[in-house]
């Protein structure tokens, strides 16, 4: 491993190339003031703009996911304060939630000599690899008047909680409960010994954490933009979207990103001006533009973007499955109806498809290898079948992954999916896994196949009994 995990390179910005913006974006929510929940556009308004999109073709389907014939109407999943939901007032299980007493009352061994220490010690106690840092310096947080090229925002995660630090600011946190979803949080960095932690849970991340972005559900979110010299956006890419699917191209404006590799273009480590109507890219450079030594460690590498990047996608498509499921199960009574059948075995298909890489952008040719203290960070929690298989084997030459279904599939947010669409994504998998006849999975070989088969079988504890056969309605 360590032959193909050097040290970090940054990328080199791309220099007179075009920039066209993306033709269809929603507007966000404004958030209430005070501590209520934030108002929320019609979700009526939002699917209303989306199938429009899709009509003019402007938005594109999953392949193998049929378009939803004229008279269907979904249900709204989205409303936060349906009792299926309760965002606001259920009990939480999320990792960050459960230390929240013993961090305000002080209880925690935290450094607090400075700021990058706090930032290193709460990282140990959430058990996240400080060599998971990404840094984005466009102003896209509630921090975003300390965010800056001279100041990037710094982001760390593990597979169940996302941690953001901006120099001379305070913590911000994402801690996803496997029911309801992605849980915000922001607190202070405590600047003496006997000054307080003291937590609050944030509705303002609401604004773009639970929007059309994240699906109408309480998610993350990754943009792509390039920052303007005070702030703002000149330009965006990718269309509002998350996943392994985003083309490379599109991917990493207003991020820094380091790692050896042979992209050739990408939109990362530039901020832009306008010159004559054209958008001018100034290179950001560490020691020059920002100071590595304000953060835990001196990299933003390309392997944690990838991953940064599948999780996030993946995650959203979870919590949304999540919320549909529950409400479809609400008004179905004791029976789910052909119709909410149909509708869970299409979201099904589609996390399904997901978490078998059936849309992921190609790395052949482009030699990416991560930072290796990353690397070893992300391996350490692999599970393996009793040949020494695992779904975090890492291919970085061909694809993300040699093996190809998600190591999320143990994640906390997919095993406390509802069994009525848990038990449906087995079973695809399944099927995908075992029919040869199947042409939508025909680009898994079969060796590859059998090998997924018997790291589920003998890694995942309800794999045999969710997945071998079709869920009851």
């Amino acid at each position: 491993m360590e032959a193909l995990l050097k040290a970090p390179t940054p990328f080199q910005p791309v220099v007179g190339s075009p920039f066209p913006a993306y033709p269809f974006r929603l507007m966000p929510r404004i958030a209430s003031p005070g501590t209520t929940p934030p108002t929320r556009i019609p979700v009526s308004l939002i699917r209303l703009a989306r199938i429009m999109a899709i009509l003019a073709g402007l938005l594109h389907l999953p392949d193998g996911i049929a378009p939803l014939a004229a008279e269907t109407v979904l249900p709204d999943f989205t409303d936060l304060e349906a009792a299926e939901h309760a965002y606001w007032t259920r009990a939480l299980d999320d990792p960050f939630t459960k230390i929240i007493s013993d961090l305000e009352a002080g209880t925690l061994p935290l450094d607090t000599s400075n700021e990058k220490a706090f930032v290193d010690s709460i990282l140990k106690q959430l058990d996240i690899p400080a060599s998971s840092q990404l840094l984005v310096f466009s102003t896209t947080s509630l921090q975003l008047s300390l965010i800056s090229p001279r100041s990037p925002r710094a982001l760390y995660f593990n597979e169940e909680v996302y941690l953001g630090f901006v120099p001379r600011g305070r913590i911000e946190i994402v801690s996803l409960d496997p029911e309801a979803g992605a849980i915000f949080y922001i607190f202070n960095i405590p600047r003496r010994p006997d000054e307080p932690v003291r937590v609050d849970r944030s509705n303002r991340c609401m604004n773009c954490h639970a929007d059309a972005v994240t699906r109408d559900v309480p998610g993350l979110v990754i943009q792509s933009v390039i920052p303007g010299p005070r702030g703002g956006s000149l330009d965006a890419f990718r269309g509002g979207d998350a996943g392994h699917h985003i083309s490379l191209s599109e991917r990493f404006g207003g991020w820094y990103v380091t790692g050896r590799h042979s992209l050739p273009q990408h939109r990362g480590n530039a901020t832009g001006r306008f010159v004559a109507g054209e958008i001018e890219l100034i290179p950001v450079v560490p020691g020059e533009t920002f100071d590595f030594g304000r953060y835990p460690v001196a990299t933003s590498d390309i392997l944690a973007h990838l991953i940064f990047e599948h999780q996030t996608g993946f995650v959203n498509r979870a919590i949304e499955a999540s919320y549909l499921t529950r409400t479809l199960l609400r008004l179905a009574g004791d029976q789910l109806s052909p119709e909410q059948s149909v509708e869970l075995d299409r979201k099904a298909s589609e996390l399904t498809r997901y978490m078998l890489f059936a849309d992921e952008i190609p790395l052949a040719g482009h030699a990416i290898q991560g930072d290796l203290a990353f690397s070893e960070a992300f391996l350490t929690n692999r599970r393996t079948s009793q040949s020494g298989h695992s779904l975090k084997d890492l291919d970085l030459e061909t694809r993300l992954f040699r093996n190809r279904c998600s190591y999320m599939i143990y994640s906390r947010v997919f095993q406390g999916l509802p069994q009525a669409i848990k038990s449906r994504v087995y079973s695809k998998i399944n099927r995908a896994l075992n029919d040869a006849s199947d042409p939508e999975f025909a680009y898994l070989p079969q060796e590859e196949k059998v090998v997924i088969q018997r790291i589920l079988d003998e890694t995942l504890p309800d794999w045999k009994t969710g997945g071998g056969s079709n869920p009851a309605d």
